[in-house]
């Protein structure tokens, strides 16, 4: 099974992704790549396209609910880390069920976790 996550990107692409400035410091243990980074107040960062109009974020690589996937996935921030799919871990996520749905993707469903042939993409009518 394809995690639905690598055809997915929509919270990439629809929220603003703030978090400490020490996470782009490597001398306080932090792993983001700061040049991915502006600055948005005093204490925190934000990463590189997620403050536009239309937001997406310099790290998602790919085209949104076909084949995308953080850049960065290893040593994506800690906000990026807290966003669940929905039902993965068997409860709903408000954050990806919005992203998706900004999309034109279905929410997911707990059978996309059991059925690879799901995808939860748009369906014909």
């Amino acid at each position: 099974m394809v995690h639905p996550c690598l055809r997915c990107g929509a919270c990439c692409a629809y929220f603003r992704i703030a978090f400490h400035w020490s996470e782009t410091d490597p001398s306080l243990g932090g792993t983001v790549p700061v040049e991915l980074t502006e600055k948005l107040d005093p204490h925190r960062v934000v990463m590189r396209g997620t403050q536009s109009k239309q937001p997406r974020c310099v790290a998602l690589k790919g085209t949104i609910g076909e084949a995308a996937y953080c850049g960065i996935h290893p040593i994506k921030p800690s906000v990026c880390r807290e966003v669940e799919p929905s039902w993965e871990f068997g409860r709903h996520s408000p954050q990806c069920d919005k992203g998706r749905i900004a999309h034109g993707l279905k929410p997911l469903v707990p059978e996309d976790w059991l059925d690879p042939s799901h995808d939860g993409s748009p369906q014909a009518p």
